[in-house]
This record gives structure tokens, sequence and C-alpha cells, in this order.
């Protein structure tokens, strides 16, 4: 499968699961060990990232490092972590 075709069956799941998916409306807290769990995803995607860029599939490498800061920026959004990501050199 090439890149456009990988692109298009993610956009395809994406938009499905955007027009099923139920909000849950109720006060919400995360504890510490779901922050974790959440985090160990983060460093598995990072390692299959890095696992398929040796293997030369790079749009697989490419989809795993984005699920990565994804989840990054959900964390950070819901304010259970702190960063910046680095500045883009020109």
């Amino acid at each position: 499968m090439n890149s456009q075709q990988l692109a298009s069956k993610y956009i395809a799941s994406t938009e499905s699961v955007l027009q099923h998916m139920q909000i849950i409306r109720r006060k919400m807290s995360l504890d510490a060990e779901a922050v974790e769990r959440v985090l160990m995803y983060v460093k598995d995607y990072l390692k299959d990232a890095k696992y398929y860029w040796d293997e030369g599939k790079f749009e697989v490498s490419l989809a795993s490092v984005a699920y990565c800061e994804g989840l990054l920026d959900a964390l950070k959004l819901l304010g259970t972590v702190k960063f910046e990501w680095p500045a883009k050199t020109k």
C-alpha cells in the first residue's frame, strides 16, 4: 500500500469515528496512572516508528510517530504534562 492509499485509509477511519463518536458529558479527572498508561502508548508508537524507519517503511513510520505526537498533544491539552515542541529550524 502506498502513502496515498494509507492516508486515504486513515482519513476514512478517522471520519467514521468522528461521525459515530459520542461525547461523554461528565466531570473528568485523570489520575497519574491513566497518564502513565497513555505515555506507555506514546513510547510504544515511538518504538514502532523507529522500527519501521529502520525497515525502510517510511510511510508507516510517519503514521506511528504522528500517533505519538497526537497523544502527547492531547495530554498537554488536558493539562497533564508540560512541554514545548522543539522550534523548527529554517
